[in-house]
C-alpha cells in the first residue's frame, strides 16, 4: 500500500475511484440501501394495523420529510461534494463538535441495522431451506439461532469484501440484486390485482380514492405511530451522496439520485400497499392485512395463496433485498470515517485508501468486523436486547438526517434570499424537514420510554430508549477520548475543517477521466 501522503486539494481528493459512478449507477445504489421489499415486509402490516385504510396516505406523508431532507442534502452536496456528508456539512456549518456526532450518527445507524439486515438475510435463506427439504415435523434451520447467526456473519463478511473490492463491481452485483427485488414486487403486484379481477382475491377490497383522503385519520397517536414507522423505511437513500467523490460529475449527480431514488420509493410502495390491500383486505383473520399474526411478514402469510408453487419467489426477494442492503450500507459508514480521519477526527489509519481497489480499506474492514462482533455480541447477550437495538435505529436517522437539514440553512444563511430557488431549496424545505424530523426524535424518544415499548425494561424505562439514546451517547464518549489524543486538536480548533475548507474533488467533471496514483495513509 502506498504511504505517498495525497494533497486533499488535488483532484485524486481522497484517493476514491473518481469517476465510476453514472447517475443509473447511484440510483441503483441508492434504492438498494433501503433494501425496499424487506422494508415492505417488515413494515406494512404495521401501519395497516395502525390506520387502516389510510396505508397508502402515509407512505405518501411520510415522503414528504425525506423529499425536503434530500434537497438539503442536493444543495449541499453542489457546494461540498465530500463523502463525510453529514459530517463535513455539519462541521463546515456548526463547528467540529456537531460535525462529529453527525458523523457517529451515520456510524451508529449503519452498525446497527447491519446486524438486522444480516440476521434477515441468514432466516430467509434456511426458511428457504426448509421449504425444500423440511417435513412438518422437523425441527426448522431457521430456527436455529447458532446456525443463522453464524449465516448473518457470513454474509456480513462477503459483502463488507464486495466493498473492499470497490465500487464498480459493487454497482454490477446491486444491478442484479435491485432487479431481481423488483421483478418480484411486479411479479406480487400483477398477481394480487390479476386476483382481484378474476374474483378470487382472498379478501378483495376495491380501490378507494378515500385511501388517499389525509382528513380521515380518527386517531392521533395511530396516525403518529404509522408516519413514525413509514418514514423511517425511506431511510437509506443518502448512501448516493456518500459516494459522491466516486461519480462522474460528484456535484449533479448525487444529489438527482437522491431526489430520484425517493420518488422511485414513494412509487414502490404506495403500488405495492394498494396492491396488498385490493387483493387481501384490512379484514383481522386468515390473509387480511389488519390480522396481527401477519404484520411481522406479510409476504410469507400469502405467498402459497397468492403464488402457488413459486411463492418462493417472494422468500428469495426478501432475502436478497436484505443482503443487497447489507453491502450498500457498509459504503456510507465506510467513506464517513475516511472523510473524518482525513480531517483529523479519527485516527489516521482510518483514512487508507486501497492502492489498486480505491475504496476505503481499512474502514470497510473495520465496519465489518464490528458489525459482526455486535450482531454475535447481541445475540449472546439477548435476542430481545438485539431487536430493541433494531427498533431503536429510528433516533439516529432522524438524529443525523435533523443536523444536515439544520446545516443547509446555516451554511446558506447569507443567501437564503437572494432568489426564490434559495428560498425554497435552501431554507425552506430543509428546515421543514428538520423540524419535521426533530419531532419524529423526539415523539419517538417519548413512546421508546414507555416501559410496554419493545421487548425489554433497562433502567426501569423502556430498553429501545436506553439503547438508542445510549448509543448517541457513546458517541459522545468516544469523541471525548478522541479530543485528548494531539492529533485531533487540528480538528477540533477548527483548523482541519472550517467552512473555507477547499472541496476536495475537482470543479471539473472531465477531470475525473486523468489516472489516479497513490493512496492515502
Amino acid at each position: 500500500m502506498s504511504t505517498t501522503p495525497i494533497d486533499l486539494a488535488r483532484p485524486e481528493g481522497k484517493g476514491l475511484a473518481a469517476g465510476t459512478l453514472g447517475l443509473w449507477g447511484s440510483t441503483v445504489i441508492g434504492l438498494a440501501s433501503t433494501a425496499p421489499v424487506y422494508s415492505l415486509v417488515a413494515t406494512l402490516g404495521f401501519v395497516v394495523l395502525a390506520v387502516g385504510a389510510q396505508a397508502p396516505i402515509v407512505f405518501v406523508l411520510a415522503f414528504i420529510p425525506m423529499l425536503f431532507i434530500a434537497f438539503a442534502y442536493r444543495e449541499l452536496n453542489n457546494a461540498v461534494p465530500d463523502c463525510g456528508t453529514t459530517f463535513t456539512w455539519g462541521t463546515k456549518a456548526f463547528g467540529p463538535w456537531v460535525g462529529w456526532m453527525g458523523g457517529w450518527g451515520v456510524a451508529v445507524a449503519g452498525m446497527v441495522v447491519l446486524a438486522n439486515l444480516a440476521q434477515i438475510a441468514a432466516i430467509y435463506f434456511w426458511a428457504l431451506i426448509d421449504g425444500i427439504v423440511s417435513s412438518p415435523e422437523d425441527a426448522l434451520l431457521s430456527d436455529n439461532v447458532p446456525l443463522v447467526t453464524a449465516t448473518g456473519v457470513v454474509f456480513i463478511a462477503l459483502m463488507t469484501w464486495v466493498s473492499y473490492r470497490g465500487v464498480e463491481i459493487g454497482e454490477r452485483i446491486q444491478n442484479i440484486l435491485l432487479g431481481i427485488q423488483y421483478l418480484a414486487l411486479a411479479i406480487f403486484v400483477v398477481a394480487a390485482l390479476w386476483q382481484f379481477f378474476a374474483g378470487t382475491a382472498p379478501g378483495a377490497t376495491p380501490f378507494d380514492w378515500s385511501w388517499f383522503n389525509p382528513l380521515a385519520f380518527t386517531d392521533w397517536d395511530a396516525f403518529i405511530q404509522a408516519i413514525l414507522l413509514a418514514i423511517f423505511i425511506y431511510w437509506g437513500w443518502d448512501t448516493c451522496l456518500s459516494l459522491n467523490e466516486e461519480t462522474k460529475d460528484p456535484k449533479r449527480i448525487p444529489g438527482r439520485a437522491a431526489l430520484l431514488t425517493t420518488i422511485v420509493l414513494l412509487v414502490t410502495y404506495v403500488g405495492v400497499t394498494v396492491a396488498a390491500m385490493m387483493y387481501a383486505g384490512l379484514g383481522d383473520s386468515g390473509t387480511g392485512l389488519g390480522n396481527e399474526a401477519n404484520a411481522d411478514d406479510f409476504f410469507l402469510a400469502i405467498k402459497d395463496g397468492l403464488l402457488g408453487p413459486v411463492g418462493w419467489v417472494l422468500v428469495v426477494s426478501v432475502m436478497i433485498s436484505a443482503i443487497s442492503s447489507t453491502q450498500t450500507t457498509i459504503l456510507p459508514t465506510a467513506r464517513g470515517t475516511l472523510a473524518m480521519a482525513a480531517y483529523k477526527a479519527l485516527p489516521r489509519r482510518f483514512a487508507v485508501v486501497h492502492p489498486t481497489f480505491k475504496t476505503p480499506s481499512f474502514s470497510t474492514l473495520v465496519m465489518g468486523i464490528v458489525a459482526s462482533v455486535y450482531y454475535v455480541g447481541m445475540t449472546l447477550i439477548s435476542d430481545n436486547i438485539l431487536q430493541d437495538s433494531i427498533l431503536s435505529l429510528g433516533l439516529a436517522i432522524a438524529f443525523y438526517y435533523g443536523i444536515t437539514g439544520y446545516a443547509c440553512v446555516w451554511y446558506f444563511r447569507r443567501e437564503l434570499f437572494n432568489s426564490p430557488r434559495n428560498f425554497f431549496y435552501r431554507f425552506l424545505f430543509p428546515l421543514l424537514g428538520a423540524l419535521m424530523l426533530t419531532y419524529a426524535f423526539v415523539q419517538s424518544a417519548i413512546d421508546m420510554y414507555d416501559v410496554d415499548y419493545g421487548n425489554t425494561v433497562l433502567l426501569g424505562v423502556g430498553g429501545t430508549f436506553v439503547v438508542g439514546i445510549g448509543a448517541l451517547g457513546v458517541g459522545v464518549v468516544l469523541m471525548l477520548i478522541w479530543f485528548a489524543f494531539p492529533r485531533s486538536k487540528a480538528f477540533f480548533r477548527g483548523e482541519a475543517l472550517n467552512r473555507d475548507t477547499e472541496v476536495l474533488v475537482p470543479e471539473d467533471p472531465a477531470d475525473f477521466g486523468r489516472s489516479i496514483d497513490g493512496g492515502l495513509a
